[in-house]
């Protein structure tokens, strides 16, 4: 029986840890549902005024509504659209009546729609702050010379347009009659994969008590 104690060791203590990390992932699946339910309850409500100094930590999907007018000048940034196929973000700068020069995401501009002129003028906006990070080393440079770029970053955006690192995504707006539709903010794009990984870890607890199982029945028929 000596020669059992040494997988049964081995057996209990690997199928505590495996069934212990799925519980570890269990318990982060319920963080990460009580976080997309906040996000999601920031993003859908009622907008307010934009604040005088918008920060990241404490803005970031903020509902907010803001009148004023589109200034010249803006830039594209390559993305797709489910349904839709590739195509553009489009990001303009934006005077508020509040005298304040921030970045409008006005929405997706589709590859066939890429010539069509885009008004601009007064507007009143409603939509969701963001500060996206969707930057890696991976990422090119942005195109300069033709205002392509090739992801949202909103401090060198607003470099190059001269406004605040503030960006205003557009979920509704008095505009009628553009060639862009908003690509509003959701939690779509937050990956959670939590639950996959917990039943991944007790699937592997249980490979791990049947691998101990037969370890320990041929271990005993060596004995007989």
């Amino acid at each position: 029986m000596r020669r059992l104690i040494f997988p049964l060791i081995l057996g209990l203590g690997g199928a505590g840890i495996l069934i212990s990390l799925g519980v570890w992932q269990l318990d982060r699946l319920g963080q990460k549902q009580a976080m997309l339910a906040g996000i999601g309850a920031a993003i859908a409500a009622p907008p307010g005024p934009l604040p005088a100094a918008p920060v990241p930590d404490a803005d970031q999907y903020r509902a907010v509504e803001v009148s004023g007018a589109y200034l010249p000048g803006g830039l594209r940034v390559l993305t797709s659209a489910k349904g839709l196929g590739p195509g553009y973000r489009v990001i303009a700068p934006f005077l508020t009546d509040a005298g304040h020069v921030v970045m409008v995401d006005r929405g997706f501009l589709s590859e066939a729609s890429k010539t069509a002129p885009i008004p601009t003028g007064r507007a009143r906006i409603e939509g969701n702050l963001m500060w996206p990070n969707e930057i890696d080393s991976y990422t090119p440079a942005p195109d300069t010379a033709t205002g392509l770029w090739f992801a949202r970053d909103v401090p060198a955006m607003a470099e190059a347009l001269g406004t605040e690192p503030v960006l205003v995504v557009v979920r509704a707006t008095s505009e009628t009659g553009l060639p862009v539709a908003p690509m509003p903010v959701d939690t779509a794009a937050i990956p959670n994969h939590h639950l996959n990984y917990a039943i991944t870890w007790f699937g592997l607890a249980v490979v791990w008590l049947g691998m101990t199982a037969l370890m320990i029945r041929r271990t005993l028929r060596r004995e007989d």
